[in-house]
């Protein structure tokens, strides 16, 4: 079936900057090293910092992002990549706000102009953020060094004893373009956190087309609202090391042509049974993959003792099959006995559009251990069925609506939000002092819907609109549907520009065209049968 996808000119319909977005035009720019950061420094939104090299916030030293502020970082790779890393003892406080967004990007990156750089060419430009504290990880010596920074570099060391450690604030920030390779197989991900403690703030963060994983916690017990991992490389929330954490309102969707796992969720490293074992608990993620057409991975790998939890949300167009879970018989322990314990546990959630199938046995890919733990338990009431998503396009067109449908035919396989406490968590273990402790439960919000997104607010008014990349790239957009569920895309001539360009209009969707639509001699529309 064809898709539609929109020509890298779309930036001409775009008459001004988009509302929440922030321009560096006529801003001076600053070149920032790491011998720049000396004590308390206070970045402004009236200047461009150029990152160069490793920017190191060290134990005592503090960083204060302005509202509106820009951070770009030079291109390079081994000793010569670049990126912003809070050490140990060091604060940083990048307070954006939802008009005036913190914004970290690679030096080639025009702000002013959403169409510069090419998506097919638009990760690993630069680093990216790490932050490193002095909660709790799981390895023998209770210390790690963060992947991304040299074994000699002691300003890499996370971990400690401190569950309440404060690294500072994370609201409003937007990462993109990221992932530089350090070594063969070593990228830096979008947003590091290791061993970052509870009273640590982060919500609202985006990662956008970053080379490595999104999002990666090493132990630690922060918790994470309202995430954005859009179109990266490889995983968009990864955890490892004892992450006791949890989260709401998540959001990620794959590329067609990249991307790996949802979520790849490990227990340990050194030892693989390492206690606490990783013991999150996460409601309200909405997690799309390439789309089952395309390819891809499975939406979860749980192995190496990892727990999980997931709750009241939507996982959907994935390539392969919903879950894996270890079983390593050369181990003593593993993530097949978490689940069988209580330590991971999915209630209240919807799956479908899987590459491997829709019944019960595609989905836990015949794992029968998966069927009755997580899909034959009715009292967990997780549900296949398609939960109706407004409009999921790939393609910067404006149709990005990943709302639940639940005013039409496919409502009822939309349920309420259910209080995770009822399907009792994943439950503690060693290493705990007691059943709450190894989680913040409390942070979630009693909500009447399920996934990232409410469904009677239109996402052009939602949590993600305006301050992020993905709205300034023109992916979102409000999509309705017709009596027959399918999207209605409103088109315009305005639409229908540039060059050489190529459109599609697929039969999945109802095209309702304002006003004289002009296919110039330049450019070829398609249009698939069936199509209204």
């Amino acid at each position: 079936m064809f898709r539609k996808f929109a020509i890298a000119l779309f930036v001409l319909c775009l008459p001004m900057i988009a509302f929440g977005q922030v321009s560096d035009d006529g801003k001076p720019v600053k070149v920032f090293t790491d011998a720049d950061m000396v004590g308390t420094y206070d970045m402004k939104a009236d200047t461009v910092y150029n990152l160069q090299g490793f920017v190191y916030v060290e134990d005592g030293e503090v960083l204060n992002i302005e509202a509106g502020t820009i951070l770009k970082g030079n291109q390079g790779s081994g000793a010569s990549a670049t990126a912003l890393v809070v050490a140990q003892g060091g604060t940083i406080n990048a307070v954006g706000t939802p008009s005036a967004p913190i914004v970290m990007t690679t030096i080639i990156d025009d702000l002013d102009d959403p169409g510069d750089i090419p998506f097919s060419d638009a990760r690993g430009k630069w680093g990216g953020l790490i932050v490193l504290g002095n909660a709790p990880i799981n390895t023998t010596t209770g210390v790690g060094q963060i992947e991304g920074i040299p074994e000699t570099e002691p300003r890499g060391a996370y971990g400690g004893t401190d569950p309440l450690d404060n690294s500072g604030t994370l609201q409003y920030v937007s990462i993109r373009h990221g992932g530089s390779e350090i070594g063969a197989a070593n990228e830096i991900n979008g947003l590091t956190m290791g061993g970052v403690g509870s009273t640590t703030t982060i919500d609202h963060v985006e990662v956008i087309y970053n080379l490595d994983d999104g999002y990666e916690w090493f132990g630690g017990t922060v918790t994470c609202n309202n995430l954005v991992a859009a179109f990266c490389g490889d995983d968009s929330f990864d955890y490892d090391e004892g992450w006791s954490g949890s989260g709401q309102f998540w959001f990620t969707i794959q590329s067609k042509d990249a991307g790996d796992r949802g979520g790849e969720h490990d227990g340990g490293t050194d030892p693989v049974d390492g206690e606490g074992f990783s013991l999150p608990a996460i409601s309200n993620a909405t997690y799309l993959g390439r789309g089952p057409e395309n390819g891809g991975q499975r939406t979860f790998a749980i192995r190496d003792n990892a727990g999980a939890g997931y709750f009241n949300s939507i996982f959907a167009y994935h390539g392969q099959y919903a879950m894996s879970i270890e079983d390593k018989d050369s181990e003593p322990t593993d993530s097949r006995d978490r689940l069988v314990e209580g330590n991971i546990v999915f209630g209240n959630n919807v799956f479908w559009a899987f590459g491997n199938g829709n019944e019960a046995k595609d989905l836990a890919n015949d794992d029968q251990f998966v069927l009755d733990y997580v899909f034959n338990d009715a009292g967990l009431e997780n549900q296949i069925g398609d939960a109706g998503m407004a409009g999921i396009s790939r393609d910067p067109d404006g149709g990005l609506d990943p709302r639940p449908f639940v005013t039409g035919t496919d409502s009822t396989l939309v349920q309420q939000w259910v209080d995770p406490a009822s399907y009792g968590y994943p439950v503690a273990v060693t290493g705990y002092a007691n059943a709450l402790d190894h989680v913040t439960h409390q942070t979630f919000t009693s909500v009447d819907y399920q996934g990232a997104f409410d469904p009677a607010t239109p996402i052009s008014s939602s949590w993600v609109a305006g301050w992020t990349a993905l709205d300034f790239y023109n992916y979102l957009g409000d999509v309705t549907k017709d009596a027959n569920a399918l999207p209605v895309k409103v088109v315009t001539d305005a639409d229908i520009v540039g060059d050489s360009g190529m459109y599609y209009w697929s039969n999945d969707t109802v095209y309702n065209v304002a006003g004289f639509l002009y296919v110039d001699s330049a450019n070829t529309l398609v249009v698939e049968p069936g199509t209204v």
